[in-house]
């Protein structure tokens, strides 16, 4: 088994509740489930700003559900 299997991400579609500092924002998925996400490195170089009510991509880790990486910002 490779590294890159091990560490396989979930992505999922959700939409932005809360905004807290630091880029950290509480998200909703369509399953009900609720996590953390913070702003990946990308979208903090190019300033992209999001807001609550926004729907966002997110990858979550397999083995943390409740904490993920905002990866794309829907239009």
């Amino acid at each position: 088994m490779s590294l890159k299997e091990k560490e396989e991400k979930v992505e999922l579609e959700g939409e932005i509740l809360e905004a807290f500092g630091g880029g950290m924002f509480k998200i909703a998925f369509a399953n009900g489930h609720q996590a953390i996400g913070y702003v990946s490195g990308k979208m903090r170089r190019y300033r992209i700003r999001m807001a609550p009510g926004d729907r966002v991509r997110v990858e979550l880790s397999p083995y943390d559900p409740t904490r993920g990486r905002i990866v794309y910002r829907e239009r």
